[in-house]
């Protein structure tokens, strides 16, 4: 029982309606690689919006590049062009915009008076860093090979995405801004409204992707000992 809510089935589903896009992209000359590369500086254009505290503008590109990303593993294997580096670029890379979406969200907490939230998005950003590392990890050591790990868990990173899109759209539709009316010289933020519901909603958020991705990360380290026992 893996507890994914991401099946193997839908996983194929999915690259079946990606394979049209990415052989598009490919007939206009980009490669998986540079696909990889344009997918991972869009994420740091999401991460620089959250860092301004445009919540819908970075909730809007964490979920286009989300989707994004599809198309450079898709268009490798449709093209006959899978290589043992392009899969560690896109590896790399994604963790790589991870990590730096979540630096977003925590400068942009910081810059609306809300420190917790800065906290709360160097959990998540831990959490999830380890799901990716016990899947890195159990794969290295022979366990559960291909990517069979990805189908390990409540929270693998399409999860994690999808969370994160949602709860920044609703903290965009709340308001968690800095309001120039509530600030004078030499005082801190005063929490409006929209404010509170908007700091509540990116909290409980990345509280959430915390906690799903800490009970991914356990269930894959169960996984693999499940593994180390029947060996």
């Amino acid at each position: 029982m893996t507890g994914s809510v991401v099946s193997p089935a839908m996983r194929q589903r999915v690259r079946d309606l990606a394979t049209p896009i990415a052989r598009a992209l490919g007939r206009l000359g980009l490669t998986p690689n540079a696909l990889t590369v344009i997918g991972f500086l869009g994420t740091c254009v999401a991460a620089f919006a959250a860092a301004s505290q445009s919540w819908l503008m970075a909730g809007v590109l964490v979920l286009v590049f989300g989707i994004f990303d599809l198309f450079d593993g898709t268009l490798a294997r449709a093209s006959g062009r899978v290589t043992k580096f392009g899969a560690f670029l896109d590896s790399t890379l994604d963790r790589a915009g991870e990590a730096i979406v979540y630096v977003g969200i925590a400068i942009g907490c910081i810059a609306g008076g809300f420190e917790s939230g800065a906290i709360l998005a160097a959990f998540a950003m831990g959490a999830a860093f380890m799901v990716s590392y016990t899947r890195a990890k159990s794969e290295s050591l022979g366990f559960t090979p291909g990517t069979g790990m990805a189908n390990i868990g409540l929270a693998p990173r399409e999860i994690r995405i999808a969370i994160l899109v949602v709860g920044l759209l609703i903290t965009a539709s709340a308001g968690l801004f800095v309001d120039p009316a509530t600030v004078s010289e030499g005082t801190r933020h005063v929490l409006t409204v929209p404010h509170i519901l908007g700091s509540t909603a990116l909290a409980v958020t990345l509280g959430l992707i915390t906690i799903l991705a800490t009970i991914t990360a356990i269930q894959r380290i169960l996984h693999v000992r499940a593994q180390s026992r029947e060996g």
